[in-house]
């Protein structure tokens, strides 16, 4: 599988919050290029979990709703 891929903006945004959240939370002052590594880190190894998952949830979606048009199909049914 291609491992997940972001933007320069978004690389930066996502960078920017894991640098503020190690600050603020674990105190700790992570540089940039330390960061950088982390969300690519991320992105190729823990990335495709949360992608799945997203699928896995969006395949649920569809269902719930063909299930939805399928009773409403059968509603519109003559006798």
């Amino acid at each position: 599988m291609k491992p997940i891929a972001f933007s320069r903006e978004e690389t930066a945004a996502i960078t920017a919050k894991l640098r503020a959240y190690f600050r603020d939370e674990l105190e700790f002052d992570l540089a940039a290029l330390p960061a950088e590594m982390l969300v690519d880190f991320l992105g190729r190894e823990i990335g495709p979990f949360f992608y799945n998952r997203g699928l896995y949830d969006a395949q649920a979606v569809v269902a719930a709703k063909a299930e939805d048009i399928g009773e409403a199909i059968a509603g519109l049914e003559r006798s």
